[in-house]
């Protein structure tokens, strides 16, 4: 669990918006801003690609019952 990639990669992640939350509670809002503000677009666009997929995923589904089986 401890060598598992995913792990280290959440760490990093959290670790940099902790800093970076910092840096716009602070006032130094040069780098900080500008890094929130990808995020919410990063988080609005995962959001639309999931629901997306559950859309798709039921739509895909209904056209393969559709198909016919061979005899």
């Amino acid at each position: 669990m401890l060598n598992d990639p995913r792990v280290a990669l959440a760490h990093y992640v959290s670790v940099q918006l902790r800093v970076r939350w910092a840096r716009v509670r602070s006032g130094e809002l040069d780098r900080g801003a500008l890094s929130l503000e990808w995020v919410a677009i990063a988080f609005v666009l995962v959001t639309a690609a999931v629901a997306l997929a559950a859309f798709l995923t039921g739509k895909i589904g209904d056209f393969e019952n559709q198909i016919p089986s061979s005899p």
